[in-house]
């Protein structure tokens, strides 16, 4: 894959070692996922060649930047990345607008105007140009980091957990841009992170990672909907699910949207008939019948067969259905499925409570 990211590193991190070996996407976003300690930043140093482990190789779009067995390492500052720290670490005696223009240096002066305004316009930057940084919340601190490292015209994009150190309505605040971020440009970015709200947002593709070994990776909607791996017993755990509106209902304020196996009706959504949304609908919202229920509140009940089940916890159980082809979660307790008489290949009717929209 020429166009793209193949990195092989092994590195001592005290009680064990990061030894990843695969390769990676030369666009979209890819987010690292585990826990804390993981290794998940120690990767991305590794990547922007903050780090030196004793056996590395990185590829680039075809180019080395790194390969122990050649003696080859190209420094941090000629590898064109842009990164973002978990903290917006600013100059405190410079306003918003001169800590962007720190990004401007390698930039021709041609494209300086035009960079600046693209940037400014997408992270919504403009009234926040004359403040210094002690006149800034954590969000906006966050949105002129990440506006910086665009001004460095980068290749590559690394992200090490941008909103960890914001609390919720400071991340609810700075999500929205991210996702504009991802929409807006060619840039391949890794992000790092531990929090799967971040991950269902941002993220096209998840390398997941434990104690330094890569465990599984692959598209984002076909890995969050396995039961085999930790995240799938995540309170929070569901499927996502690419759809299309097809209709507004005024009267009740509700929209109905079609996928791959079928429609669901969720509450009303402000964009127009034909646009694609992504919606999440998490496992703990979707219960399972043998028979199609009878006059009922929930509004989305389909057909569905049983694939996988997995024990998650005392007396608990998360199943994999496939809906028309497109797998979902389900999370019931194990005497439902012993009462239901559930194994793979059984025909259900999924009952879905709640369907969240994403972007």
């Amino acid at each position: 894959m020429s166009s793209g990211i193949c990195f092989h590193f092994s590195l001592p991190l005290g009680e064990f070692n990061l030894e990843i070996d695969t390769e990676i996407p030369g666009q979209g976003v890819t987010a690292l996922f585990g826990r804390s300690g993981s290794g998940k930043t120690s990767l991305l140093r590794c990547i922007a060649g903050l780090e030196k482990p004793p056996l590395a190789f990185l590829r680039f779009n075809g180019e080395i930047w790194h390969d122990t067995g050649q003696g080859l390492f190209v420094p941090p500052q000629q590898r064109s990345i842009g990164y973002v720290f978990q903290e917006g670490v600013l100059f405190p005696h410079l306003r918003a607008r001169e800590n962007l223009l720190f990004g401007f240096k390698r930039t021709p002066k041609l494209q300086q105007i035009e960079s600046l305004q693209r940037v400014v316009d997408l992270l919504g930057l403009h009234n926040l140009l004359q403040r210094y940084p002690y006149q800034l919340s954590g969000g906006e601190k966050q949105r002129v980091a990440i506006g910086r490292a665009l001004l460095n015209n980068p290749r590559l994009l690394l992200m090490d957990e941008p909103m960890a150190s914001l609390d919720r309505s400071h991340k609810k605040e700075i999500i929205p841009y991210l996702e504009c971020l991802h929409r807006s440009t060619n840039i391949p970015i890794i992000y790092v992170t531990h929090d799967p709200e971040e991950l269902v947002r941002v993220a096209d593709r998840l390398l997941l990672i434990e104690a330094g070994r890569l465990v599984a990776q692959g598209a984002l909607e076909e890995m969050m909907a396995r039961v085999d791996l930790p995240i799938s017993r995540d309170y929070d755990a569901g499927a996502i699910i690419s759809a299309r509106i097809l209709e507004h209902d005024e009267e009740f304020h509700l929209t109905r949207v079609g996928f791959k196996g079928g429609e669901l009706t969720i509450a009303a959504i402000d964009q127009p008939v034909g646009n694609s949304i992504r919606i999440r609908i998490h496992a703990k919202d979707v219960s399972l019948a043998l028979d199609p229920p009878g006059p009922t509140s929930i509004l989305n009940i389909l057909p569905a067969q049983v694939m996988e089940m997995q024990a998650h916890g005392r007396g608990r159980m998360v199943i994999r259905l496939e809906v028309g082809g497109v797998p979902v979660l389900a999370r019931i307790t194990q005497k439902s499925q012993h009462r239901l008489g559930l194994e793979p290949g059984s025909k259900v009717y999924a009952q879905i409570k709640s369907v969240a929209l994403l972007a």
